[in-house]
């Protein structure tokens, strides 16, 4: 039966719910200057960044330019230099840069409706509905994430994108909740119904939520038995540089994450740069394997069962020089972890690309005859038009050849499973994005990130996921349950 989501009631209690909470920053600033530039500058800020990072740059850029008049006359370096380390700063820098032009061009103050704001640099609809109700307090609706995601758990919406959820709601939410839906669900969905692993075991809720497409985290402190027969958490993510991923949080979001085990790629260190705080994170064996080219390539793994084995690279000096390969072997299965190379512009790698897949297939199946085998990592390829959000436009390009899709037709012809597509068959699910044209924000990306299995081990399979929701890379984390 399909449980009814009584809103006001379910609004109500989280409203006291969150009370204690950590405030978002955007609301935080509202009250603490009333100012709508400074809340819209916040709300700039603070998109794909931790609210710590955004609460510090917002305080140093005020410091300096607590108005339009004195942000005009900051550079865009000096701008950058203020808000560093936020998201994307670079981008950001430019947007505020040119936004006391843009003001200006419209009357000299900021605006107080959707469609108007929407027409300053760096101002989406996200951006501009959470101006108008938390600085000018107006019926307006943000939509970001955590609302969008939140709502669909609850199946009160069944949207795919956050203007779809925003629409919906303008439809459907009545009108008293508009002002402080946001900041509720996003306080909500930072401190208890988070992203990943999110925390059902103490929600006030917990009985009203249909919970559709949750993960639950493990309990604290609860092991995983034969009797419980849990599955192992298995996660795979190309990270872009781990040193990078550190400053924003790799450690703690490891904790957050709660995996069994983390594979990652495109490490890009030597083992002898590594902090003592990423090699050495509470709970967790970590093995590392590096190019011997600095600042190329690599991968590595946490775990929290100790592997039986483990083997560094596949026995071919001209691919492990490479550090892209990196097997843990367990007492009933092998974990390969993969960075497949990608064939470059003007598929100058693509023929160096394709002798390794061969020969990393021939190493799997020669594994797969002794016990299962989880192939996972960055294959730098998208399988199929579903796998990419533009397939007529890349057929020639790097990830999308009919070389390399040819060699991923072979690769489960011989034998292996992409478990993604055990559970879902639809287009629009995708890894991996560019870091131009905000590609990410409109959801432009490719599917190239995979947890693959052995046919024979199908059955072990009892989960699979995108956690798209989880930021630090131009990719993504994947997820497997693996029993």
């Amino acid at each position: 039966m399909k449980m009814k989501i009584d809103i006001d009631l379910i609004l109500a209690i989280l409203a006291k719910e969150v009370a204690g909470y950590k405030v978002p920053v955007v609301d935080l600033i509202a009250a603490q200057s009333n100012d709508p530039f400074q809340v819209l500058v916040a709300t700039i800020l603070s998109a794909r960044t931790k609210d710590e990072t955004t609460a510090g740059a917002a305080a140093r850029l005020f410091k300096k330019a607590p108005d339009l008049q004195s942000l005009a006359g900051l550079s865009e370096e000096e701008i950058a230099r203020l808000i560093y380390p936020v998201g994307f700063y670079r981008n950001k820098a430019g947007y505020l840069a040119r936004l006391p032009e843009a003001v200006a061009a419209m009357g000299g103050v900021i605006p107080d409706e959707v469609e108007t704001l929407t027409k300053l640099p760096g101002v989406g609809r996200k951006t501009a509905n959470l101006v108008v109700s938390v600085a000018f307090h107006k019926p307006a609706i943000c939509v970001d994430t955590h609302v969008h995601r939140i709502m669909n758990i609850w199946g009160y919406v069944q949207t795919k994108t956050p203007l779809e959820t925003e629409m919906a709601l303008r439809g459907k939410l009545p009108d008293k909740h508009w002002l402080t839906v946001n900041s509720i669900l996003v306080a909500f969905g930072q401190g208890t119904c988070r992203p990943v692993s999110p925390h059902c075991d103490r929600c006030v809720i917990q009985q009203y939520c249909p919970q559709i497409g949750v993960t639950p985290r493990r309990v604290p402190g609860e092991r995983r038995t034969a009797a419980m027969e849990r599955p192992l958490k298995l996660l795979c993510w190309n990270v872009n540089g781990i040193r990078a991923v550190e400053k924003k949080g790799f450690t703690e979001l490891v904790k957050d994450l709660d995996p069994d085990i983390l594979a990652i790629q495109e490490t890009k260190l030597q083992e002898d740069q590594l902090s003592d705080g990423l090699k050495n994170i509470e709970g967790y064996q970590s093995f590392w394997h590096c190019a011997v080219r600095k600042g190329y390539s690599g991968v590595a793994v946490y775990s929290r069962i100790p592997p039986v084995n483990v083997v560094y690279g596949i026995n071919d000096p001209a691919f492990d020089n490479e550090g892209r390969v990196l097997t843990l072997e367990f007492a009933d299965f092998f974990l390969i972890n993969c960075y497949f190379p990608n064939a470059a512009e003007g598929l100058k790698r693509l023929d160096y690309k394709l002798a390794f897949n061969r020969s990393l297939l021939e190493y799997a199946r020669g594994l797969a005859a002794e016990k299962s085998v989880v192939l996972c990592g960055d294959y730098n390829v998208a399988h199929q038009e579903i796998d990419l959000k533009n397939p007529k436009s890349n057929e020639k390009n790097a990830g999308f050849t009919p070389e390399e899709r040819s060699w991923m037709d072979a690769f489960l012809a011989a034998g292996f499973v992409d478990t993604f597509r055990m559970f879902n068959n639809e287009s629009g699910h995708y890894t991996w994005w560019s870091y131009r044209f905000n590609a990410r924000s409109k959801d432009i990306g490719w599917r190239i990130d995979y947890f693959c299995v052995d046919e024979k081990s199908r059955h072990r399979v009892q989960g699979a996921a995108i956690l798209k929701d989880v930021m630090g890379s131009d990719h993504c984390p994947v997820q497997l349950d693996f029993l």
